[in-house]
């Protein structure tokens, strides 16, 4: 995840789905000079972590992101 999109889900009102080592995460804080977040478990918010970012994964980006990447050709007439 980049550090922008980190970012705006922290600010953010609405609970976005964000994934770390394939749990639901909370996004507390993004530190950007170290390119970390400051996390913990939804389900177990006394469990915080510093992470990396690039290791926080946007299930709903993810799916878009592999979509993208498709090579989609049309048979030619």
């Amino acid at each position: 995840m980049d550090v922008q999109r980190a970012k705006e889900i922290a600010i953010s009102p609405i609970m976005e789905n964000v994934e770390y080592n394939g749990a639901r995460i909370y996004i507390q804080h993004v530190n950007e000079e170290n390119e970390t977040a400051r996390i913990y478990p939804i389900d177990q918010p006394e469990q915080e972590q510093d992470v990396p970012l690039r290791s926080l994964i946007e299930p709903s980006s993810r799916t878009a992101m592999e979509v993208s990447q498709m090579d989609c050709k049309l048979p030619e007439s």
